[in-house]
């Protein structure tokens, strides 16, 4: 009742707010701006771009970061209780929600109006219901990638050749993914997972991250197998080729153990295990988005590369996403706030690509993006080039927070293999669309 008391509480400021701007008085020219958001990399590109909107326009900004594993949880607890920052990033599966409960500020062509054709269509459409966008678009996910150790590729005899073209059939009783990954993968003694003898309890590199990462794994194999995440709104994974997806997932983790075990790649931190293994060199195919290019480029100390994804019956089908930076309606200084969104969704989206943090929804200055990986010798092409095939929905839903909660029990119990898919993929539909209905 107290967390509801607050949330109603903060509702009703944030109606006061909309409803007195026209007449309140302006807040303080020099109030600072503050913007939340989840990766370190674009935090630190926004950063040297609030430096110069700060001497352009005076106005100062600067960033608030949270961890992924905890962003979501942190941000509902400051919108219920009004604590939350004057602009923050959310993604598909959360904006609706907050936009329902009168927490984001309407983005108005009429506002925006140099900035606004400039805009990635595919975002503000993702962004907006019923004709009303709910934030300025920040990122345009190109599809997912496959990223691949070079070293240990040579080192343990396989080409660069076989990872551009690796492919997965769940029906057959092996593919190329399986015996690459299987030749990748290492236990203490250099023993492959493939020969007799393996030790699963002492690997000490994988040769894949399958995992229940719903952007980087979970959607692109559903997609290539001509699977959906969701129809809309509605839940709908739980069909033939879903199942299939979803065992074939699990075998990959434990059967075939060329992947870490589930209980340290489930979420909310999972994806950065994965990450870091791959970083470290103990993992020799990553499969992840643009968001993490920047984090390897920092990090790795041996030579890598992009690949497609691994083609399923259906092709390589990818995910594309987009990010918003949407606006506070408790913000103190609306003018302010609005000049920030209006620097982000325009001049200042340019300063994301110069480091390769991401690809910036703002169409004109996606050059730097480009610009930065072709002078670092990387090419990007095959996750641009992998959108052709077309691409999977990303989430999304008013309800999706709540959603989220009921299935996420059900699919961190069958990755980890103590439920398995036949029952657990069903009650995962069925408690996912019934939370969503409430």
């Amino acid at each position: 009742m107290k967390l509801i008391t607050r949330l109603l509480s903060a509702l009703l400021a944030a109606t006061t707010v909309v409803a007195l701007a026209g007449c309140a008085p302006a807040a303080p020219a020099d109030a600072t701006v503050t913007v939340r958001l989840w990766d370190q990399n674009v935090a630190d590109a926004y950063d040297t771009s609030f430096d110069e909107l700060y001497k352009e326009t005076g106005i100062r900004a600067e960033t608030v970061v949270i961890p992924w594993a905890d962003y979501w949880t942190q941000l509902r607890t400051d919108l219920a209780t009004g604590t939350n920052d004057d602009i923050f990033w959310t993604n598909a599966g959360n904006f609706a929600e907050y936009a329902a409960n009168g927490m984001l500020l309407p983005i108005n062509k009429a506002d925006f109006t140099e900035e606004w054709s400039d805009w990635d269509p595919a975002v503000v459409e993702q962004y907006t219901t019923e004709g009303t966008l709910w934030g300025v678009p920040q990122l345009s996910d190109p599809g997912i990638g496959l990223l691949y150790n070079k070293d240990l590729l040579a080192q343990y005899g396989v080409t660069e050749e076989q990872i551009q073209d690796l492919s997965w059939d769940p029906a057959a009783s092996t593919d190329s993914l399986r015996q690459v990954t299987q030749q990748l993968t290492r236990d203490a003694t250099g023993l492959s997972a493939a020969d007799a003898g393996f030790d699963p309890q002492r690997v000490e590199t994988f040769g894949f991250n399958a995992a229940f990462d719903l952007n980087a794994i979970v959607l692109n194999f559903l997609g290539s197998n001509g699977a959906a995440w969701q129809d809309g709104e509605e839940f709908v994974f739980d069909s033939t080729e879903g199942r299939q997806t979803f065992q074939y997932l699990t075998d990959l983790i434990n059967v075939s153990h060329v992947s870490p075990p589930a209980t340290d790649t489930n979420p909310p931190a999972g994806g950065d295990l994965s990450r870091d293994l791959f970083i470290q060199g103990k993992m020799a195919l990553f499969e992840t988005g643009s968001y993490n290019l920047a984090n390897v480029q920092e990090g790795a100390t041996f030579d890598w590369g992009i690949a497609r994804i691994p083609a399923g019956p259906t092709g390589a089908v990818s995910v594309t996403n987009g990010i918003i930076a949407a606006g506070s309606t408790t913000a103190t200084n609306s003018e302010a706030q609005k000049k920030v969104l209006a620097w982000l969704g325009g001049k200042g989206a340019s300063y994301i690509g110069e480091s390769g943090a991401a690809l910036t929804a703002v169409m004109s200055e996606r050059g730097t993006f480009f610009d930065y990986w072709s002078a670092q010798n990387i090419d990007v092409t095959p996750m641009i080039d992998v959108l052709k095939n077309g691409y999977i929905q990303a989430p999304r839903g008013a309800k999706y927070g709540e959603a989220q909660a009921a299935y996420l029990p059900y699919f961190t119990d069958i990755f980890t293999g103590t439920l398995s898919v036949t029952d657990g993929v069903p009650a995962a539909q069925v408690a996912a669309n019934a939370a969503m209905a409430e």
